[in-house]
C-alpha cells in the first residue's frame, strides 16, 4: 500500500527544512509567483558526507569480488527491483499458487 502525503504534510516539511537551515525558497525569475527550493551549502556538505561514506561501504563490502562478479551482482539485484516495482506477482505468491500442483 503506498503511502499518499498530503500537500500540507509536504509544506511542514519544506517549512522545518527551511528552518533547519537545509534549503532555501527563491522566488522564480519568470514567475514570481512561483517559490522554487534549492539546497544550502549545510545541505550539500551533508550529502557530500554521506555520499563519501556509502562509497567506502561499497568498495568495503566489495573487497575481494571479481568485477564480473559485480557486474551480475548488479545486473541480478536489478532485476529483483524490477520484479519489486513492476507490480508483477511477488515470489512468495507465485510460490503459494504452485503449491499442491504436480510437477
Amino acid at each position: 500500500e503506498l503511502l499518499e502525503i498530503e500537500p500540507i504534510s509536504v509544506s511542514r516539511l519544506v517549512d522545518r527544512m527551511e528552518e533547519g537551515g537545509w534549503i532555501e525558497r527563491r522566488a522564480d525569475a519568470a514567475d514570481r509567483r512561483v517559490r522554487m527550493i534549492f539546497p544550502t551549502e549545510k545541505a550539500n556538505a551533508a550529502y557530500a558526507d554521506v555520499k563519501s561514506l556509502a562509497g567506502e561501504v561499497y568498495e568495503e563490502s566489495l573487497t575481494g569480488v571479481s568485477l564480473e562478479d559485480r557486474r551480475i551482482l548488479i545486473r541480478v539485484l536489478d532485476t529483483i527491483v524490477q520484479n519489486l516495482t513492476d507490480g508483477e506477482t511477488s515470489s512468495l505468491e507465485k510460490i503459494k499458487n504452485t503449491e499442491g500442483r504436480a510437477a
